[in-house]
């Protein structure tokens, strides 16, 4: 499997009190290529449908937070 991976982070929640391992990434181990997600150890390697519903998700929240354009 061929990966590549754009994020790996301790993610704590700002009360610190709960935190949760999240790597994401691109995966080749399926004939369709697509994006990874791992969250504490549990493995998700999404359709390209599902990932385009995540990323545009995703998007949508950091522009409402003007984190992105």
């Amino acid at each position: 499997m061929a990966t590549t991976m754009y994020f790996e982070e301790t993610l704590k929640d700002q009360g610190d009190k709960n935190s949760m391992e999240v790597e994401i990434g691109r995966s080749s181990f399926y004939e369709e290529d697509s994006i990874y997600i791992n969250v504490d150890g549990k493995l998700v390697i999404m359709n390209r449908a599902q990932a385009k519903r995540f990323v545009e998700a995703i998007s949508r929240v950091g522009q409402y937070h003007g984190f992105i354009d």
